[in-house]
């Protein structure tokens, strides 16, 4: 995104914050690819057949967005972070909800080889990475927000660093011990008990 583009979503985003509905409107035009791009990227984790679409998921991160009251919007950057950040949130709550569903919330009942079938259909856990990644918060919170931009968020490097007002050596470093202490944690949280 050219600087005047950058600098205009960043005026767009503080007459926003003071009330102009026109802002939001326009801000939606100029940042929908960039949303459309981090929905994209979150959708391509999900399993087939997810009932959210990348354009639904967009729609639904936008109007919670626009209800978030008391955000200082900074700048681009950070309005995208903080959209990835919604966008995992929604895609988590669905994937909870539906782990409530399989354990009996009105699932069907299936053959061992139908359930093996099915595992093989489904992605990663999306609800067993955000737990990893909520945890490697907890370890180094800068690290678990470089990830979370960086994978869920699909941000550059470059627009991590604004998001999160470092550098973009930092990033890299971040990203790089990030992704060993977020597999870590992934391998921690899908041993057995007792392990």
């Amino acid at each position: 995104m050219s600087r005047s583009l950058s600098q205009e979503v960043t005026a767009l985003l503080s007459a926003w914050r003071g009330g102009d509905e026109k802002a939001q409107d326009r801000l939606f035009e100029l940042v929908y690819t960039d949303l459309h791009r981090i929905a994209s990227r979150f959708m391509t984790h999900e399993r087939p057949g997810h009932t959210l679409q990348a354009t639904a998921l967009i729609n639904e991160a936008y109007i919670r967005l626009i209800d978030i009251e008391r955000v200082h919007w900074q700048d681009r950057a950070h309005f995208l972070a903080m959209a990835a950040r919604v966008m995992r949130r929604i895609l988590v709550d669905s994937a909870r909800a539906r782990r409530y569903q399989k354990r009996g919330g009105g699932a069907e009942n299936l053959s061992l080889d139908e359930a093996v079938f099915v595992t093989r259909q489904h992605g990663p856990d999306l609800v067993a990475l955000d737990d990893a990644l909520s945890a490697l918060a907890a370890i180094d919170e800068r690290k678990g927000r470089v990830v979370e931009l960086r994978f869920f968020g699909g941000l550059t490097v470059e627009e991590t660093a604004e998001a999160l007002g470092v550098s973009s050596d930092t990033v890299l470093r971040d990203w790089n011990m990030g992704k060993v202490l977020l597999l870590r944690e992934i391998k921690r949280g899908t041993r057995p008990a007792g392990d």
